[in-house]
C-alpha cells in the first residue's frame, strides 16, 4: 500500500494530518484513540509491511479496519 492509498483510508477512520515531520514524514492523529505517528512520504512507493504495522499499531487501528475503509 503506498501513502496516498494509506492516508485517504486513514482520513475515513478519523485521522488528521497535524504536521511535517523530519525529512519526508508526516506527523499524523487519530481523534479516536488520542494517538500519534510518523508515517514516511515516498511517492508512488510501496510502504514496508513492518512499516505499514507499526503505523496501525501506534495508531491502534487494526488491519480489518483499514481493509474496511
Amino acid at each position: 500500500m503506498n501513502y496516498h492509498t494509506l492516508t485517504k483510508k486513514l482520513r475515513k477512520l478519523g485521522c488528521e494530518f497535524v504536521r511535517q515531520g523530519v525529512g519526508s514524514h508526516e506527523i499524523w492523529w487519530n481523534s479516536r484513540t488520542n494517538r500519534v505517528t510518523a508515517i514516511p512520504f515516498h511517492g508512488s512507493r510501496d510502504l514496508k509491511k513492518g512499516t505499514l504495522r507499526a503505523i496501525l499499531r501506534d495508531l491502534d487501528i487494526t488491519p480489518n479496519e483499514l481493509a474496511k475503509a
